[in-house]
């Protein structure tokens, strides 16, 4: 007797088909939306600073030891397996996994919101965010870095949450925390959900398991005591704005304003149904939150405004229910002409910094040799990257050194601000391999080696000026030296 096969489900149908069509309609495009991301080698110093990390990493230095920064693991090795396949001198291949982590976010949303309210705003939550995500300055939106990878450990923590799997919620909060720790920030909307659902104490452990096992994991990969310090504990005086208040906030007021343009057709549904859409007490918290870590250490990046933009592509959605149709569909059309006007400014703005950079790296590549050490005294280490040299010291930028970082320009930069014993380890690589050529970068800033005594010293009595490009200072070892 032959078997007759069961008709799948009517519901299982349905599923299959939306998604057969909104999967490749949101991987398209994140795609569109991407491009101006390979038009260029390098948008920001973040990227050259990883890529510079990936390579010290894979010649076998160790994070937190022979090469450091203010940020988790997860991806200095994401860049570090890159390269590792594909080979390190270009950053394409790393700029298509920022195109998947982008669509997977847009997934993520849309399968959150569908849940919640339909197939409607399933398709709307996706496609918003993906229009809205660009809405930054190109060197922050278009770059491949730290916050992109966030995203969607932020969103699969928040898709886990809503359906009570509470240790993948915890570990996608680790995923995020790992990539930075502002990600950390999607753990409060998390334990609302938590708190919500009736079980606080069983769940509550499996999603405290969930995020200490993957970040107790990173840390002992690397070296606990350096994972503490350069992730919690020793960021202090970067988390200053003491004497740069007006710079701070005109960045803040700035980058505000660039993504409020980019949210232009979210806003008015939002601000419209603010009553209504209380009831997503758990979106508000996420963005909240967001909003936090954005404002955490008194920066305002633009890069770092990335994280409210997947709360607020929800929360618009849950707005936009309660409207007309032609409501949405005004929401979208604008959404979309802002996402117009900044791929164009992604695909035809100058980057000046980025040339300079170059034409910094081949000045450089000409005077040394493959082998020998370097020391760019200045904020883009990306000059290391595109020379191919090595850096002498495990400090890739001055900011690590003077508390520049971040772009200061009040009196709190200088030898005594920098990161705690940074200076004595500075002194020793410089007498364990001192750099065959030392580029002074600075530029006037408050940093300059005339500000800087160990470092001026180290100049006035082993090096020599040898070349100026661009303004940078290119310092050729003396023979007594």
């Amino acid at each position: 007797m032959l078997a007759v096969p069961l008709a799948p489900a009517p519901a299982q149908v349905t599923r299959t088909a939306y998604w057969s069509r909104l999967l490749p309609a949101l991987a398209a495009l994140a795609c569109v939306t991407r491009i101006p991301s390979f038009v260029r080698p390098l948008w920001n110093p973040d990227e050259g600073y990883l890529a510079v990390q990936a390579r010290l990493l894979a010649q076998g230095g160790h994070l937190y030891e022979t090469v450091v920064d203010r940020k988790p693991p997860l991806v200095p090795w994401l860049y570090e397996a890159v390269f590792a396949l594909c080979g390190s001198g270009s950053l394409a291949p790393v700029r298509v996994l920022a195109v998947l982590a982008q669509a997977l976010t847009a997934v993520l949303l849309a399968s959150l919101a569908r849940r919640r309210w339909g197939d409607t705003a399933g398709r709307a939550a996706g496609v918003l965010y993906l229009l809205v995500s660009v809405g930054l300055n190109p060197e922050d939106a278009q770059a491949a870095t730290f916050e992109v990878f966030i995203l969607p450990c932020t969103a699969a923590a928040l898709w886990c949450a809503d359906r009570g799997r509470w240790a993948a919620a915890g570990a996608a909060v680790a995923c995020a925390f790992l990539a930075k720790q502002t990600g950390g920030a999607v753990l409060l909307p998390g334990a609302w959900l938590l708190h919500r659902a009736g079980t606080p104490r069983a769940g509550a452990v499996r999603l405290a398991a969930g995020f200490a096992l993957p970040v107790g994991c990173a840390a002992l990969a690397t070296d606990p005591a350096g994972f503490l310090f350069w992730t919690v504990t020793g960021s202090a005086a970067y988390a200053s704005f003491t004497g740069s208040e007006l710079h701070v906030l005109g960045r803040c007021l700035g980058n505000t304003a660039i993504l409020a343009v980019a949210c232009a057709g979210l806003l008015p549904p939002v601000l419209r149904t603010l009553r209504t859409t209380r009831a997503a007490a758990d979106l508000w918290l996420w963005f909240a939150a967001s909003a936090v870590a954005v404002a955490a250490g008194f920066h305002f990046f633009g890069h770092y405004y990335l994280q409210l933009t997947p709360p607020a592509a929800l929360l618009a959605t849950a707005a936009l229910r309660h409207l007309p149709r032609e409501r949405l569909t005004a929401a979208v059309l604008t959404s979309a002409g802002c996402c117009a006007l900044f791929l164009t400014w992604g695909l035809f703005a100058p980057r000046p910094e980025l040339a300079h950079a170059q034409r910094l790296a081949a000045a450089l590549a000409q005077r040394t040799a493959p082998t020998d050490r370097v020391l760019v005294w200045g904020m883009h280490p990306e000059t290391y990257w595109l020379a191919g040299r090595t850096p002498a010291t495990r400090y890739l930028t001055a900011g690590l050194l003077t508390n520049y970082s971040g772009g200061r320009d009040g009196p709190q930069v200088g030898e005594a601000y920098a990161v705690r014993g940074a200076w004595p380890v500075f002194r020793a690589e410089m007498a364990a391999h001192a750099p065959t050529l030392v580029v002074d970068d600075s530029r006037g800033r408050p940093y300059a080696p005339p500000h800087i005594p160990t470092l001026n010293h180290l100049l006035a009595s082993r090096y020599e000026e040898v070349a100026r490009v661009d303004g940078a200072i290119l310092y050729a070892r003396t023979p007594r030296g």
